[in-house]
């Protein structure tokens, strides 16, 4: 709700985290729904087309299926809205008509996150870890013609008219990836229903969801490891065969004491799926999932491991899926309150905010939230989150440096500054450090420094990379039960400091990284950039080089650790190591914010390019 009260598409989370499942390699995958496009059913649906967050004209897509590849349909453009461009390349011309090319739109999207170092992963964009994809998709508001049987479709009492109802009025989703076996492909997108099955998997009853929950484990813990067979079946395909399950079959056998009888009757499905080399989609049964991954080459093996395990039965299924070495972790697990907190975390995260007046809807929606809510962890988390985004509003004031203190602009930066530093344990007071140093108080802004480095303990945990045992360790010893969800962040996390385009709180020596887009520096590294860009202002040269040398190794730790932003690190160490006179040594530091993986500092190259002028 929060993230899409701040911009102009739609994001959704899928993957099994979205789903309700934390286990060993969940995930959560972003997709964000371009709504500046309309995708309709037929021609006669566009007349209704009217949106009104969009009153301009927009661009408008026709769906057409495909009979020989029922999972996929073609976008015909009929309509060239007023910000797109029907010659651009993402258009493929036809003899049928113009079509949206899958390898132009992601080509685009990729123009338009140059800065960001991203790969395609099926139908999504992701980072080189692969850790989080994201994926860019359309969505049509009815049901595809091939599914549009499904909510009539004959079942028993699963899943109810309420979820069959809500999955038809929302539609379906459609991503950039076409079938494998078509080499022409490019104008063939994929149905995705992954809103649909999102829906379906949270109406499941605890006993569905436990069955889920060991279908998932016996793939990762039983038939993947076998390399033979680990890329034959996903993790998609067993939530199929649930699906199938539940809807044919007496809802009232999912319960707990019939968990693993459950459990084989989805391997029995999945089963007579491998043996036909045929696995029907949920939604579209003529959609033959296994086509070109399971075929009567390949299925022997995975067949003969699949049966083995209907043939040993639930003691040796336990003790595959649970190794004795591993079975003290299920009852020494962590405490409720840190697994809470540790999700939080591991799912957080936010758009970047980019005009005061979201700032202060977004404010609004979190305070009415928590207001209305009787869950203490879940009004925390409203307040957390009314609390961090106080960091964009500060950024967003006119620069103090130009504002008369009689007014009571410099009382907003107060107020704001003094929201955020309730975020996590530094990174509000390093943006207050900044707001000390725009302003000229560089001793005071040390002091600042001072304090944040003496609240930077070793084994505090950053959001960005707390769900390792190492960091889940440490932050179980620095909190317990009795604190509030706000006090615990407040003495066992740091968050990373964040600069946001054109931010009023940039010291003005990196101005110029804050020119095109935003920047995010670990809180210790920023601590000694300010504290060498301080000194170098009071002219302690023995001060302003100790200073610099200890950001030359907190950003050697930044890359040692594959910091996803380590090349804004590199950047800013480049700026201050100019500073100092050594234009070489800043030549290597930007050349090598360059080389890094993920997110590149857009500004490194700016930088490079001045040193070569000179």
């Amino acid at each position: 709700m929060i993230v899409n009260l701040t911009n102009n598409d739609t994001q959704i989370a899928s993957g099994s985290l979205a789903e309700g499942l934390d286990l060993p390699g969940s995930d959560i995958d972003l997709m964000s729904v371009c709504n500046q496009i309309v995708v309709k059913r037929n021609v006669r649906d566009t007349k209704y087309v009217k949106h009104y967050k969009q009153p301009k004209k927009q661009t408008i897509f026709v769906m057409e299926t495909d009979n020989d590849y029922p999972g996929f349909t073609k976008l015909r453009l009929i309509a060239a809205g007023d910000t797109f461009d029907a010659t651009h390349e993402s258009i493929e011309m036809t003899a049928q008509g113009l079509y949206l090319s899958v390898n132009g739109f992601l080509k685009g999207v990729k123009e338009q996150i140059q800065h960001v170092h991203l790969i395609p992963h099926g139908p999504c964009l992701t980072y080189s870890d692969q850790e989080r994809d994201f994926a860019f998709c359309f969505r049509c508001t009815y049901l595809p013609y091939n599914a549009a049987s499904w909510p009539m479709r004959y079942r028993r009492q699963w899943p109810s008219n309420f979820v069959i109802d809500k999955i038809e009025q929302y539609g379906c989703l459609i991503v950039p990836i076409g079938p494998k076996n078509k080499s022409d492909s490019n104008i063939l997108w994929r149905l995705s229903f992954s809103m649909a099955e999102k829906q379906l998997v949270h109406s499941f009853n605890f006993t569905q969801l436990l069955c889920y929950g060991l279908l998932k484990l016996t793939l990762k813990r039983i038939i993947n490891t076998n390399d033979d067979l680990k890329d034959l079946l996903c993790s998609y395909f067993l939530k199929t065969a649930l699906f199938w399950v539940s809807e044919e079959i007496d809802i009232d056998t999912f319960q707990l004491p019939k968990l693993f009888c459950c459990f084989f009757l989805c391997l029995n499905k999945l089963i007579s799926w491998v043996k036909t080399c045929y696995c029907p989609n949920y939604f579209i049964p003529e959609h033959n999932m296994f086509l070109e991954k399971i075929t009567p080459d390949n299925n022997t093996m995975l067949l003969c491991v699949l049966n083995t395990l209907l043939v040993d039965g639930v003691e040796r299924l336990i003790s595959g899926l649970f190794p004795l070495t591993n079975r003290h972790n299920i009852s020494k697990s962590e405490c409720s309150f840190i697994k809470l907190d540790l999700l939080f975390y591991r799912i957080s995260g936010s758009r970047v905010v980019r005009h005061m007046s979201e700032c202060y809807n977004v404010q609004t929606l979190t305070e009415s939230l928590r207001k209305s809510e009787r869950s203490t962890f879940i009004s925390d988390v409203c307040q957390y989150e009314y609390n961090r985004i106080s960091k964009f509003a500060v950024q967003l004031l006119p620069p103090p440096i130009v504002i008369n203190k009689e007014f009571d602009i410099l009382n907003f930066y107060h107020r704001h500054l003094q929201d955020y530093i309730k975020t996590d344990a530094v990174s509000g007071w390093l943006l207050y450090a900044s707001f000390y140093y725009v302003t000229g108080q560089y001793n005071v802004t040390l002091k600042l420094i001072d304090y944040v480095l003496s609240r930077c303990s070793p084994n505090m945990v950053n959001m960005e990379y707390i769900y390792c045992e190492e960091r889940i360790n440490s932050y179980t010893q620095n909190v317990h039960s009795k604190m509030t969800f706000l006090e615990r962040m407040k003495i066992a996390v740091v968050d990373t400091v964040f600069y946001a385009k054109h931010s009023s709180l940039i010291p003005d020596e990196l101005q110029l990284e804050v020119q095109y887009s935003d920047i995010g520096i670990l809180p210790i590294t920023m601590c000694h950039c300010l504290r060498y860009l301080c000194y170098n202002h009071l002219g302690e040269s023995i001060n302003r080089q100790q200073a610099l040398r200890a950001l030359h190794l907190r950003v050697r730790e930044d890359c040692h650790n594959e910091f996803y932003r380590a090349s804004d690190a590199l950047t800013i160490l480049g700026v201050c190591v100019e500073l100092s006179g050594d234009k070489n040594a800043a030549y290597k530091c930007f050349h090598e914010a360059l080389q890094c993986d993920y997110i590149i500092c857009p500004s490194a190259e700016l930088r490079v390019s001045q040193l070569v002028d000179v």
